[in-house]
C-alpha cells in the first residue's frame, strides 16, 4: 500500500514537472519569434508622395542577410505615372552615358523649366514644347526619346530631383557643344548666362 502510494506520487511529480518543461519550451519559442520579428527590417515602401531607401536581403529560411536602415523621404514633386515615364526618358536620352549628377541635373532643367513662368507647367508640356516649329530637346525630334532604355542609374537620379535635390544652380538650358549645332550655340552663348559645365553639358539659364 505504502509502495503503491509513493508510485503515485513520483508519477504526478513526473507529469508536472514534464508539464513545466513544456510551457517553459513554448514560451522560448515564442521569445525567440519575438525577437526575430523586431530584427527584422522595415518594408520597403514607395508610393506618389513619399520615396523609402534602403535595401534588405532575406534568405529562404527567414535569416536576414543583411540588414541596413530604411529611411524614408517626402517627395518634393508628385508626378502621375505618365509625367515620371517622360522624365525618366528624357534623362536617359539626354544624359544617358553622363555620370548620376549629369543625369540628375538634366532632370533639374526639366523641373525647374516646370517652377519658371517662362516654360509650361508640366513634364510632359515641357519635354514636348515647340517654339517657331523646333523642339526643345533633340531626343524628341530624331525619336530617340521612345527608343531609350531607362537605366538604374537613371531612375536613381530622378529619383533625387524629386525628392528636391538641386545641383543646378537654376539651370534652365543645357547644350553638348561638342554635338550642338554652331547657330544653336552662338545664340546660348549670347543670350544666356553660362552657369557650369558638367560631364559633356554646358548649363545655362
Amino acid at each position: 500500500m505504502y509502495k503503491k502510494a509513493l508510485g503515485c506520487l513520483v508519477l504526478i511529480y513526473l507529469l508536472f514537472s514534464f508539464g513545466f518543461l513544456c510551457v517553459e519550451g513554448v514560451e522560448g519559442n515564442l521569445n525567440s519569434v519575438s525577437a526575430f520579428q523586431l530584427s527584422m527590417p522595415r518594408a520597403i515602401i514607395a508610393d506618389q508622395k513619399s520615396s523609402t531607401l534602403g535595401i534588405a536581403s532575406i534568405a529562404a529560411s527567414g535569416q536576414r542577410v543583411v540588414e541596413c536602415d530604411v529611411l524614408e523621404k517626402k517627395l518634393a514633386y508628385d508626378l502621375p505615372e505618365e509625367e515620371l515615364e517622360i522624365l525618366l526618358r528624357i534623362v536617359e536620352a539626354e544624359a544617358g552615358t553622363e555620370d548620376e549628377d549629369g543625369k540628375l541635373l538634366v532632370a533639374n532643367v526639366v523641373l525647374n523649366r516646370m517652377n519658371d513662368e517662362k516654360f509650361p507647367e508640366t513634364v510632359s508640356e515641357v519635354v514636348f514644347q515647340r517654339s517657331k516649329g523646333v523642339t526643345q530637346f533633340s531626343p524628341v525630334a530624331n525619336g530617340r526619346f521612345w527608343k531609350v532604355e531607362i537605366s538604374e542609374e537613371t531612375m536613381e537620379a530622378v529619383g533625387r530631383a524629386l525628392e528636391g535635390e538641386d545641383i543646378s544652380e537654376g539651370a534652365l538650358y543645357f547644350a553638348a557643344r561638342k554635338y550642338a549645332d554652331s547657330n544653336k550655340m552662338k545664340w546660348f552663348d549670347e543670350n544666356l548666362t553660362f552657369l557650369f559645365k558638367h560631364g559633356g553639358h554646358e548649363f545655362f539659364k
